[in-house]
């Protein structure tokens, strides 16, 4: 049995849907041979992170301390500049001596700025106005503190602000405009979070009639065509997409579950939300206990996906709940996922678990498109991170 003494950190990365072919070019360029790579930067953080010799195998035990895993799904790896910037940056903060809180702040800060996969940070998932808004949250798993911001506007760093929420007010979520106003009085940047490629997504979606979207019931048909929408005098309901491709796509987030040598867990999330989301829409990533949840007594946990349902069942903080407990982590993982499907069969989203011993593990809802969940675990133990895959269930 591992103690806490043996727990140095774990740390999720939860994106999804990238190409499968990503997810072996990973698995060689995570060597730690900082002279096997053509590019500077990459060079000098393998040559800053990893040891002098690569880890055989593929896998880690689930009984051996956790460290930093990052996470994907639908038969999908992590790029390797991602998952290699965000580690880096996650792992030196401990090394340095900061924080769990440090850590997840930097790690989800860094993936804000390289914009993970147009899914975090700005510049991406334009909502139907074109707008690109940010939702974070950070827990200390100590003091069940928790710091959050939703549908933030014109500033990048959302996990910052999240933090600053924590410290330096009493609430617990701040939203929209107020929520900017907020973070320029602690000093970030106000800035425009459109880029090119946002409007080019946001021009491409106009010209496919506004399709995929979030409104249903309405008219015009909002299948067929662009709003503005308005209710109709005679309500008639329509069944809901039977696996929907703005589901499967359109949703993504970084989660991170941090637990320190003292055993000591925190956790956050940051993301752009849904493409071509309804304006002022909040998803599952900025509320405590659905996006992510920390308690320093059981362990943490982290979820993506469709974040309108997933936020209904508060699943990150179940699953801790399974597992104080004692339920093992991929079962803790594992029986949230099957709750939600009682309810939701054709939802897409997955969970990743870990426990205060060090062992983790992750479960996801088997639907077309999505049949496996890819994620990256690192601890002391390991001497790169490494893949683990688990099929859906």
């Amino acid at each position: 049995m591992l103690t806490r003494r043996h727990v140095k950190t774990l740390h999720v990365n939860l994106m999804s849907f990238l190409r499968r072919d990503r997810a072996y070019a990973w698995q060689e360029e995570a060597g730690c041979d900082p002279a096997s790579d053509k590019r500077p930067w990459l060079r000098r953080a393998r040559a800053a992170s990893c040891p002098s010799a690569p880890l055989a195998g593929r896998s880690e035990p689930r009984n051996r301390p956790g460290g930093c895993a990052y996470g994907g799904s639908a038969g999908s790896g992590v790029p390797s500049r991602w998952a290699c910037f965000v580690w880096v940056t996650a792992w030196r903060v401990l090394q340095l001596g900061g924080s769990e809180l440090d850590a997840v702040e930097r790690g989800c800060g860094q993936c804000e700025i390289d914009q993970c996969d147009g899914s975090v940070g700005y510049g991406g998932s334009p909502d139907e106005s074109g707008e690109t808004t940010l939702d974070a949250m950070i827990m200390d798993g100590n003091t069940m503190d928790v710091g959050a911001v939703a549908d933030l506007r014109h500033i990048k760093n959302a996990i910052g602000v999240a933090r600053k929420v924590m410290e330096y007010t009493k609430h617990t979520l701040l939203v929209g405009e107020s929520a900017s106003l907020f973070a320029v009085r602690m000093g970030f940047p106000y800035e425009d979070l459109t880029t090119q490629k946002s409007l080019s997504v946001y021009s491409q979606w106009l010209n496919q009639s506004c399709q995929p979207n979030y409104w249903k019931n309405v008219v015009p048909d909002s299948s067929k065509s662009c709003g503005p929408y308005k209710r109709p005098e005679k309500v008639t309901c329509k069944e809901e997409q039977t696996i929907s491709q703005r589901s499967v796509h359109n949703h993504d987030t970084i989660g991170m579950v941090v637990i320190g040598e003292s055993g000591t867990v925190a956790s956050g999330t940051s993301t752009n939300g849904a493409a071509h989301k309804i304006p002022g829409r909040v998803g599952d990533s900025p509320i405590a206990g659905a996006g992510s949840y920390a308690d320093s007594t059981a362990g943490g946990a982290a979820a993506t996906g469709d974040g309108d349902v997933m936020m209904r069942f508060l699943p990150s903080y179940q699953a801790v709940e399974y597992m104080r407990m004692g339920t093992d982590p991929t079962v803790a993982c594992q029986k949230v996922i099957s709750r939600i499907q009682k309810y939701s069969p054709k939802f897409f989203g997955a969970v990743i678990c870990a426990n205060t011993t060090g062992s983790y593990g992750a479960a996801c809802n088997k639907i077309p498109g999505f049949t496996q969940f890819h994620f990256m675990v690192s601890s002391p133990l390991l001497h790169q991170p490494t893949e683990q895959v688990v099929d859906c269930i």
